[in-house]
């Protein structure tokens, strides 16, 4: 997914892109872009005039010519959205295969046994056994068992990820395959409506929408088209009235010069490029208003846990009390922590394994009795022959020893406490009625997220984290990721009412969770960002789902949305401009007949009027073509100021909309003059 996309020039590609641009020349099809539905009705008319000319003997090459160029016009618009589709339909076209040829070995009965059937004809609900080398036959989440998953088919990366019951990290993705170990999954979606079905309907663009802003210009541009409709056809009346007459193929070109055929033929292209390059960043837009919005982003909402931080709390360090080795309390940490599999009691055995050398011991021998962690007593632990190890919250390890006649520490408290300003959890561990010392255990923030929101603050986009931890919690791992703000304590409900707040100022909030708890702000967000490794509630309510579950990628997604709208905005500036200096090349070849004084406007020094008007017309055609390739590829963003924007947008496509006409319409009049075919 990830992977380059394919060359312009790549015969895969145009193949099929030829005649999918015939079958997009029905009227039917094409009356969704109204400018190029004017064109095809003009070329329309155009061929009704060549056929005319040949029928009453009179000189067909002219309007022959036209009619062609006018037809490729047409063509050449359709051509670039057929490759634009293209492009994506060459990803959906493997997802497709990886679907259909995908066996699942489905369980049946109570004792492990199981069916291979075709992975389509699963259900949500259904359990399935998924060994080494299978792949995974639809979205789910693993109930059973842990294994190492290669999901570069879908997100890209090379390296394995662990996929493993329980926690963040049990969501699978169908058309994965697992490298090593059996893992049982349950099936969450039906056949066709899985993530690999979504991303297929993307890629093919069947489900792509117009957005509000290419609405927007669609209407404008086809305004535009009827204002130059009444324009050219009163010009016969002006004309008359002068003792003159302008023949009716000249005022066919005349209109089509007239109207912004550059935009209109690439206007779809850049749209559906837009969701592609999306597509390439793995991540899936269930819409194309949710990309355009992304590039009008104000201000961004990040969960906490699982997306800022990694999601489970990891040991960082053995803080003993005054009189006790920092090796002693690591040992009896990790005594109390081995028979724990929570990634906290994991996290402890393998710091105490890395700081001070203590390895898995043969616990056999001792009859360790393991205490494991409950609601009521928050503590766990092992009881060795008469030794009693504990560890877990402050207050219940210093409840624990009390009642068992111990003493507290006064220095205690103090490292509690600090543990806690720093945004940590404190462990106490505690060997019979002597408490030894705290496990500092802390949300781990992800590696270079704070270069990342760096980036984000350069974009002008200001980001808030959101977590239910408390206000010191909060705050302390607010600074560590370099967040511009957070909201500690957060309810559901107080996550609306941060997004409803934000909106009704005016601002676009992008919003990216994992959790179920997300999924109402995920819902109410103008761009809402749901991890894949996160619950099903928080994907279905997000418009955007990141393959990677990297919360950082909006930096890329924002990017895009930019960039689309860049794109949109410079070949619309090119087109007018580009429009303007036709004028310059057809209206003084088409009146100077009538008003000789207006030959002094032929400024490029055009062979005759019949040169003038054909090499416009093909300029015309030609330039949309020259264009596919940035209106797919999309200009480059550089984070910058409105006005800096504005003035690049002028400078380069205004200025080079101007040029490129004067340029381009004298070259081919120079060869159409040699080549006599006016």
């Amino acid at each position: 997914m990830s992977e380059k996309s394919a060359s312009l020039l790549d015969p895969a590609l145009i193949g099929p892109a030829l005649g999918a641009a015939f079958r997009k020349l029905d009227p039917r099809e094409l009356i969704r872009n109204p400018v190029m539905f004017a064109v095809e009705v003009v070329a329309l008319v155009a061929t009704i005039l060549f056929v005319r000319d040949l029928a009453f003997g009179l000189d067909a090459a002219f309007s022959g010519q036209l009619a062609a160029w006018l037809w490729l016009t047409v063509y050449f618009a359709t051509f670039s959205e057929a490759v634009a589709e293209g492009r994506g339909k060459a990803q959906a076209d493997a997802l497709r295969r990886t679907r259909s040829e995908t066996l699942a070995k489905r369980l049946v009965g109570d004792c492990g046994g199981y069916e291979e059937i075709a992975a389509p004809v699963l259900r949500g609900g259904d359990l399935v056994l998924v060994e080494p080398g299978d792949l995974i036959p639809g979205d789910g989440e693993v109930v059973e068992g842990v294994a190492t998953v290669d999901e570069s088919a879908i997100t890209g990366e090379s390296a394995p990820v662990i996929r493993e019951s329980g926690g963040d990290r049990s969501a699978v993705t169908g058309g994965t395959k697992v490298l090593s170990d059996r893992i049982k999954v349950r099936i969450t979606a039906a056949a066709g409506s899985s993530f690999l079905d979504r991303m297929i309907a993307l890629v093919e663009g069947a489900e792509r929408q117009k957005t509000p802003n290419e609405i927007a210009l669609t209407i404008l541009l086809a305004g535009l088209s009827l204002i130059f409709v009444l324009a050219t056809v009163t010009i016969p009346s002006f004309a008359a009235y002068s003792g003159g007459a302008v023949p009716v193929i000249v005022l066919v070109a005349l209109f089509v010069t007239l109207i912004p055929t550059t935009i209109g033929g690439l206007l779809s292209a850049i749209g559906i490029a837009g969701m592609n390059r999306l597509v390439r960043f793995n991540v899936l837009a269930m819409s194309g208003r949710a990309v355009e919005a992304a590039g009008d982003v104000d201000v961004l909402l990040l969960d906490k846990t699982g997306t800022i931080t990694l999601g489970n709390r990891q040991a960082s360090e053995f803080l003993p009390l005054e009189g006790v080795r920092a090796s002693e309390l690591a040992d009896a940490a990790q005594l109390a922590s081995l028979s724990d599999e929570t990634p906290e009691g994991r996290s402890i055995v393998v710091l105490a394994k890395e700081t001070y050398g203590l390895r898995g011991r043969e616990m056999g021998p001792l009859e360790p009795c393991f205490i494991p962690f409950s609601a009521q007593t928050r503590m766990s632990g092992v009881d060795i022959g008469a030794r009693r190890i504990r560890k877990g919250a402050a207050d219940a390890v210093v409840a624990h020893v009390k009642a068992l006649g111990g003493e507290v520490p006064a220095e205690l408290a103090g490292i509690v406490e600090r543990v806690a300003r720093a945004g940590g959890t404190p462990l106490v561990v505690a060997t019979d009625v002597r408490i030894l010392g705290v496990v500092h255990l802390k949300d781990i923030v992800k590696g270079g997220i704070r270069e990342r929101f760096g980036e984000l603050r350069a974009m002008g986009i200001r980001t808030v984290m959101i977590t239910g931890d408390n206000p010191m919690t909060a705050a302390a791992i607010a600074a560590e990721a370099g967040v511009d703000d957070f909201l500690a304590e957060a309810t559901p409900e107080a996550k609306l009412a941060l997004i409803r707040k934000e909106q009704e100022g005016g601002k676009l909030v992008a919003m990216c969770g994992d959790g179920t708890n997300d999924a109402p702000a995920l819902a109410q967000a103008d761009v809402g960002v749901a991890m894949q490794t996160g619950t099903v509630a928080a994907r279905e309510a997000g418009n955007m789902v990141d393959l990677d579950s990297d919360p950082t990628k909006l930096i890329e997604i924002v990017r895009i949305g930019k960039q689309l709208l860049m794109t949109r905005g410079a070949l619309t500036t090119f087109s007018i401009a580009n429009d303007v200096a036709k004028y310059f090349a057809i209206v003084p070849a088409m009146f100077v007949a009538l008003y000789p004084p207006l030959g002094a406007l032929n400024v490029m020094g055009l062979s005759s009027p019949q040169s003038a008007i054909l090499s416009a017309i093909i300029f015309n055609a030609l330039i949309i073509v020259a264009l596919v390739p940035l209106a797919l590829k999309g200009v480059s963003y550089t984070p910058s100021s409105a006005a800096a924007l504005l003035r690049r947008n002028l400078l380069i496509y205004g200025l080079g909309g101007l040029i490129a006409p004067f340029v381009g319409i004298k070259l081919v009049d120079l060869a159409v003059s040699a080549a006599g075919l006016a």
